[in-house]
């Protein structure tokens, strides 16, 4: 059985290789939430490689499809597809593109325009209540998405309709773009105000694997109220000249500073 620390940090050495070799952006973002995506594809999520398309199983959106290279890290490791085709990724014509795609096994939905995965989970936790279907939904969203008015108003319908088989998570590296969430558009008291449209909040380690596991393995919290996670990371979280800085959300590592960051990793 794969080790949840080696899981995690393959997935890291994945999108730093994917990441150069395609010289793309958002490794920072990737790095972030790398443990976060471990814990589910490990410990949480109903899924099973050999069969994606199983009507049973829990739906993962990742609404920051900015950061998919470590949600394509995962599913290759899992075994949804051979490794290899990773090497294809943001290649033209490739079905690994640059921003989260359907196309990939494993993948329930395409996202990259920030604010579109939430109502998107929320439509799909809305139809598993009415099939009468036990599968739930996870949507991991970027703190900086929430600058986005779409997002507001799927929180609220689902605390409405008591969608207690969905789950939220915000990576809240504090991060995004060009500068801090603070300074661009600030989100605080964020507990409050997602407790004031109804939701079970709380809060985490987004890099503790133990209490990642504990919280999302015993979801719901509160009957009949929908789930939200706020995960505190650091973006670029693994590799030291990477974590809080903010160039790391487009910069992507040359050859040296690509073999810097897997020997720490290997360290």
């Amino acid at each position: 059985m794969i080790d949840i620390k080696n899981f995690a940090n393959d997935i890291r050495r994945s999108c730093l290789n994917m990441v150069h070799n395609a010289n793309a952006s958002h490794i920072g973002s990737a790095l972030s939430i790398a443990d976060i995506i471990a814990v589910l594809y490990k410990d949480v999520l109903n899924v099973e490689p050999k069969n994606p398309d199983m009507l049973t199983r829990d739906r993962f959106i990742l609404s920051k499809g900015h950061a998919c290279v470590a949600v394509y890290s995962a599913l290759a490791i899992k075994g949804f597809f051979p490794k290899i085709e990773l090497n294809t990724f943001a290649e033209n014509k490739s079905k690994m593109m640059s921003h989260i795609s359907h196309k990939v096994s494993g993948v329930e939905f395409s996202t990259g325009s920030l604010g579109h995965g939430l109502p998107f989970a929320v439509g799909k936790a809305l139809a598993a209540k009415k099939m009468e279907s036990n599968w739930r939904t996870f949507a991991l969203l970027s703190d900086g998405e929430l600058g986005e008015g779409s997002n507001w108003e799927a929180l609220m319908f689902a605390a409405h309709n008591k969608l207690d088989n969905l789950v939220v998570i915000i990576d809240y590296n504090k991060l995004q773009s060009l500068t801090s969430v603070k300074d661009t558009l600030g989100i605080e008291p964020l507990t409050d105000k997602v407790k004031a449209f109804g939701w079970s909040v709380r809060q985490v380690d987004g890099h503790n694997h133990n209490q990642l596991k504990n919280l999302l393995g015993s979801t719901p919290w509160e009957s009949e109220k929908p789930s939200f996670l706020i995960a505190n990371t650091i973006k670029g979280k693994g590799v030291s000249f990477m974590e809080n800085k903010v160039e790391w959300h487009y910069k992507s590592p040359n050859t040296d500073q690509l073999k810097l960051a897997l020997k720490e990793l290997k360290d």
